[in-house]
This record gives structure tokens, sequence and C-alpha cells, in this order.
């Protein structure tokens, strides 16, 4: 494990969260803050699968997967951001923080920051196996990342196109693939995570160390910035459509479609 890299790396992600911070500050805009989160994850584990000492194959094919998620998600996010209002769910926790918003946040991006490190940690470790490649174990990774990455770009697509359309004002979207889970996005994004357990898995004594991105990435998004908040904004503002959606379709893992007539039947 080379420290003096890691903890370079996380005074970097700190700076960057504090930029963040700043940029939400000016701004009023915290999509922002997830823009600058993915891109500083993307330079971490750039830096860490260009410094590792690991098989240098295994590093090219580590730098191009974690480059490719952080271009495609920051843009994705940035291009949302500019000219949108404010994300409701930090709306919410503004508010809520009332006149000590903006230390709380200051704060909370600082825990970000953590979080950002513990992925990175996991691209280090990838890049760090030595082992030789490719393995049949680094072609299922390869394979898992691909469809991460096409499966997120594709919900993110799918979910652009139906906020475009007249339905966007009161409905919900149910075509593609959120037909079979009421957040693809954010499984996939979860999925992407799996991968690098995958490429990490060798003799070393910290490569287990890799299991938590995926298993911290699971936790947030089901349990804590992601699915919570999101679907609490979702049943102010459709009410009992999206009531009906919860019944009929998976939060996280997509699944085929359950009828909602047992909802129905409990309606006055």
């Amino acid at each position: 494990m080379d420290w003096v890299l890691l903890a370079v790396i996380a005074i970097g992600l700190s700076l960057a969260m504090s930029i963040a911070w700043s940029t939400q500050r000016v701004t009023g805009l915290s999509g922002w803050i997830d823009t600058i989160w993915s891109l500083a994850v993307g330079v971490g584990g750039a830096a860490a699968a260009l410094v590792a000492v690991g098989n240098f194959e295994r590093r090219v094919v580590v730098l191009l997967i974690i480059g490719t998620w952080a271009l495609r998600l920051g843009s994705h996010i940035g291009l949302r951001t500019r000219g949108s209002v404010e994300d409701p769910r930090y709306k919410k926790l503004m508010e809520e923080w009332g006149g000590s918003a903006a230390s709380r946040l200051f704060l909370f991006l600082q825990i970000q920051a953590v979080a950002a490190f513990v992925l990175v940690l996991a691209v280090y470790l990838a890049a760090s196996n030595n082992a030789p490649f490719p393995r049949l174990i680094d072609a299922l990774s390869l394979i898992v990342a691909v469809v991460a990455l096409a499966g997120e770009a594709i919900s993110d697509r799918q979910l652009a196109r139906f906020r475009k359309s007249p339905e966007a004002k009161t409905g919900i979207c149910e075509t593609g693939l959120w037909r079979y889970s009421r957040h693809p996005n954010y499984f996939f994004e979860w999925l992407f995570w799996c991968c690098w357990p995958l490429f990490a898995l060798s003799v070393s004594t910290w490569s287990w160390l890799s299991l938590l991105a995926p298993l911290l990435m699971y936790w947030l998004l089901v349990n804590v910035s992601g699915i919570p908040p999101l679907e609490e904004h979702m049943l102010r503002s459709r009410g009992l459509k999206f009531r009906a959606l919860q019944a009929r379709v998976n939060a996280f893992f997509p699944g085929p479609r359950k009828s909602d007539s047992s909802y129905q039947g409990k309606q006055p």
C-alpha cells in the first residue's frame, strides 16, 4: 500500500468537496456538488491507476474504466444542472438545517469526501493487483463494468427523454428500464462498483478492502442519500400515482412488474 499516495488523494478529495461547497454557495445549485464529486472520484482513481505498481495492462484498463465513468456521469449531471432549479434532496436538507445550513453543508460534503476515498481505494487496489492479465475473473470484471456503464447511460437517457414529454408534468417515467426498477440508474451505479473487487481479487492482504466500495454504495443509494429522499419528494409531488408505482415496480433491483390490483383494492 502506498500510504503517501493515498494521503495525497484523501487531501485532494477533501479540497475538491470544499470547492463544491463554495460553488453551491455562489450558484445556489447543489447539482454542481454531485458533478464535482464525480469528477473528483475520477481524478483520484486515475491518479491511483497511474501510480500503482500493479500489472501494467490491468492498470490501463482500470484507468480507462474509471475515466469513462467519471466523464460520463460528471458531464451528465453538469448538463442537467446548468440552468436548472435546486436539487429537491439538497433543498430539503438546507431547509431543515436553517441558519446553520452553510456550516452543516460543509461538514456533509467532507463526509462525502470520505465516501469518495473509499471508492478510490477500491480502484487503487484493483490497479495494484500484480496477477497476470487477463484472467477469467478480469473478463468478468470488464463485462460487469461495461453492462453497468451502458445500463446507467441508457437509464439516464430514457429519463431525460421522458422529462421533455408533456406527461412529465404530472406523470412518472415507466418506459424502458424504468418499467422494471423505480431507480435503474441507481442500480447500475451500484453494479459498476461491483467490478472493482473482481479486478482487485488476489492474495494481497489488502485486496478484501475493495469490497467496501459496493457495500458503501449500496448503503448510500438504498438507505441514505439516494432512494429515501428522492421517493419522499416523489410522494409529495405525485401522491397516489407514485404509491401505485411502488406497489408494482421494485425499488432497486430490476425484476418483473407486479400487479397493483391489491393496492387498488385498498383505495377508498
